[in-house]
């Protein structure tokens, strides 16, 4: 078995008027099945967590905010680790630096003891090129969601005059208009390098560890073992 759990996080956001709610979490969770497909581990349901902006100075708009976030995302990454688990990917679909900040920082005291290790990333951030980016519900998201799931987007629900810019109502397009640049087969395409860059990724991280803490640190997912899933 491959002892890697990969957790997609996300939030509810608005993504125009022609593609779902939760999107970002929707994104990462499906291309994560592929890596898992491709490469084993295990994937976890996608989290939904939310964010604030922050002001000025990178403060959060509550002090304490980012305390309870990354303690809350300790303690599920813990009770993972308590799986038998050697490596956990958190993979955020909504593409803000903060949110990798938090699953990194979450996974310090998780990691310290050395049986196990992880880190945090973007869908995109190990396969970024021509063939594989993101956006806000332009070319790249809208793509993802045609080769996903057709059946929840509707193009034709941003009309056919000219788009408002810089992700502002009514069409939420921050990037290349999706009517004229978006595909399933461009979706096909980021999600193929996306999946093989973290499947890759995971690989290299298990390597990390003493060849004695490289496999599943439970005899098997079984009682008494079943309810730390």
């Amino acid at each position: 078995m491959f002892p890697v759990v990969y957790v997609p996080f996300g939030l509810i956001e608005w993504h125009g008027r022609h593609l779902p709610l939760g999107n970002d979490a929707m994104k990462a969770h499906a291309i994560l099945v592929k890596c898992a497909e491709q490469f084993g581990g295990v994937v976890y349901p996608p989290v939904y967590f939310p964010y604030s902006r922050h002001v000025k100075g990178s403060k959060a708009l509550h002090p304490d905010e980012d305390d309870w976030k990354i303690a809350m995302l300790t303690a599920l990454f813990n009770r993972i680790k308590a799986m038998g688990t050697r490596v956990i990917i958190g993979v955020s679909g909504h593409n803000v630096m903060q949110q990798i900040a938090w699953i990194n920082r979450a996974l310090e005291p998780v990691v310290a003891d050395g049986t196990i290790t992880g880190i945090g990333l973007w869908e995109m951030t190990l396969s970024r090129c021509e063939e594989s980016d993101s956006d806000h519900a332009a070319k790249w998201e809208t793509s993802n969601m045609l080769f996903f799931y057709p059946e929840l987007v509707d193009i034709a629900e941003l009309g056919k005059g000219p788009l408002a810019p810089n992700m502002q109502p009514p069409d939420g397009i921050g990037g290349l208009d999706p009517r004229k640049h978006a595909s399933a087969e461009v979706g096909r395409r980021n999600v193929e390098l996306a999946a093989e860059a973290i499947g890759r990724k995971a690989k290299e991280l298990l390597a990390t560890l003493p060849e004695e803490k490289r496999t599943l640190n439970l005899p098997g997912i079984c009682p008494p073992y079943w309810w730390s899933i």
